[in-house]
């Protein structure tokens, strides 16, 4: 099996090899016996090479939109090139500095179950003649599309979604009457997880915010980016500011200087006809920092003070002679 990151422009460098695909995603509602052509085009911007386009069933693996591509061709979908020159599983030539389009029929049979298909169409570069000294990665390079097929006879989905976990990662906590309490220093980045779960068989779409309240009349609201959540599986959602700079392991980070109580809020709309889902967590932040510094200060400053005082002591003592 193959792992590849999912839903984004596949786009291939090593050495001299340069390809890109369009369009990167596709997302169809289709009836059975129907059926779809899609055009594809395949760009070559670097060394001429040799491609075999082809088709291959994908799953859902982790938390974080990955994917893993099977080996071989399975399910009832069936596709084929509608080029008169190219099929799949056969390999074409592409020129340096040109593109291939491809005409990708996909077929849903008569009684095909509803429910959704994933699938992705890739293009896998062949060696041929190396020249030596060529590495391997050149020798072998793989880009593909991802294609979100939903198998329905009246046009209508299930939606099955729930908010998995919603959860804010403290450096500590601290243990009051047998309860763990999060807490930050009140200059921490405070980092946030938001996982949906999709317990049906049509992938969803959700859409909402992250609120943040404070206890002295704070108040933040934070977007969340509409992002595939595949049949069957679950996916940490990201909201903005954070979608530029997310290392992946949290749904959103904010900056400030937090004192006190806070509350955090996600709500969640999963589309008509379904229940808007809310869950609340909260965290407590001080400003550690600032009062270790104020402590040191001060007991700096008392020390300093003793110390004066002694010398003036010393000072005021009259001196007798002989």
């Amino acid at each position: 099996m193959i792992a590849l990151a999912s839903f984004g422009v596949r786009n291939v460098r090593a050495q001299q090899l340069s390809l890109t695909i369009s369009p990167p995603l596709t997302e169809m509602v289709i009836k059975p016996g129907k059926s779809v052509v899609i055009a594809y085009t395949i760009t070559n911007l670097g060394e001429p090479v040799t491609l075999v386009p082809g088709v291959r069933p994908f799953a859902p693996q982790g938390t974080q939109g990955n994917l893993i591509i099977e080996k071989e061709l399975s399910g009832p979908i069936r596709f084929n090139l509608e080029n008169s020159n190219i099929q799949l599983d056969a390999p074409f030539s592409l020129p340096s500095r040109q593109g291939q389009q491809l005409l990708l029929k996909i077929r849903v049979p008569e009684g095909t179950p509803e429910g959704d298909y994933y699938y992705t169409f890739l293009a896998e570069s062949k060696p041929g003649n190396l020249p030596e000294g060529t590495s391997a990665s050149r020798a072998a390079s793989i880009i593909g599309a991802n294609i979100l097929i939903t198998v329905t006879e009246s046009g209508a989905v299930i939606v099955k979604g729930s908010i998995g976990q919603f959860a804010v990662i403290p450096q500590r906590t601290i243990n009051i009457l047998g309860k763990k309490l999060p807490f930050f220093e009140s200059t921490d980045t405070i980092p946030i997880v938001l996982i949906i779960n999709n317990t049906g068989n049509n992938l969803i779409k959700p859409y909402g915010t992250i609120n943040l309240s404070g206890n002295f009349g704070e108040r933040a609201e934070y977007s969340l980016l509409p992002q595939n959540i595949l049949s069957q599986s679950s996916r940490l959602i990201t909201a903005t500011p954070s979608a530029n700079i997310s290392n992946g392991s949290s749904s959103l980070t904010i900056k400030g200087f937090f004192v006190g109580k806070y509350t955090l809020t996600a709500s969640l709309d999963f589309g008509t006809g379904t229940e808007k889902q809310t869950t609340a967590v909260v965290f407590y932040a001080l400003p550690f920092k600032l009062i270790i510094a104020t402590l040191f200060a001060l007991i700096i400053g008392i020390s300093l003070v003793k110390n004066l005082g002694k010398s003036e002591s010393v000072t005021a003592v009259p001196n007798h002679h002989l």
